[in-house]
């Protein structure tokens, strides 16, 4: 007898001592909560300091074009497409304001990410607005959805540092932030000198 209530009492032991593995719907319904990220306020999956999201994007003329190739200079991104009204307002500023003044420098990077248009489309887009920073293509919204909720709004721009981190982050077109941006940008712009 005391021989079966020691036997009883080490299986309880090593029962309770041992971590039981959670039962397959738990640990996959907590590794989904893990990895899914939510959204700000402003829509936005990334976050001041985090790491640029990568990606490889085909610009208008053909050319493709890797994020990850461009660390070491400072990045501007925006968000566009044809049909946004707001897009249309700000463009002319990015050209006037930003790219006209920068787009010699060799430290300084500026892309449109069109959201999942056709290549006609954006050639047409680009001539109507009158810019002349590079635009690419971003089918299915897969670039967007990789910065933002992909039912999120545009324009929206990010700004990333040397380092590949985001350092700003902006939405629809507000002059106040947009004379941030452009402030933030020359600074980082002035710390590569």
């Amino acid at each position: 007898m005391r021989l079966i209530i020691t036997f009883i009492t080490s299986l309880i032991f090593v029962a309770c001592s041992s971590k039981a593995p959670a039962p397959q719907s738990e640990q996959s319904t907590k590794s989904d909560t893990l990895s899914t990220v939510v959204p700000d306020e402003r829509g936005y999956l990334v976050k001041v300091g985090d790491m640029a999201p990568d990606f490889t994007m085909e610009l208008t003329n053909g050319e493709k074009v890797t994020l990850s190739s461009y660390k070491g200079k400072v990045v501007m991104l925006q968000f566009t497409a044809s049909w946004c009204g707001v897009c249309r307002k700000e463009m002319p500023f990015i050209e006037k304001d930003i790219w006209l003044k920068n787009k010699d420098n060799e430290n300084f990077v500026l892309l449109a990410i069109d959201r999942d248009e056709p290549l006609q489309t954006v050639k047409d887009f680009a001539e109507s607005t009158g810019i002349t920073y590079p635009i690419g293509l971003d089918p299915n919204a897969d670039i967007f959805a990789k910065y933002a909720d992909r039912k999120a709004g545009i324009t929206r721009n990010v700004i990333i540092g040397t380092d590949g981190k985001i350092v700003m982050l902006t939405r629809l077109y507000d002059e106040s932030e947009f004379a941030s941006m452009v402030r933030k940008i020359d600074e980082l712009l002035n710390q590569q000198k």
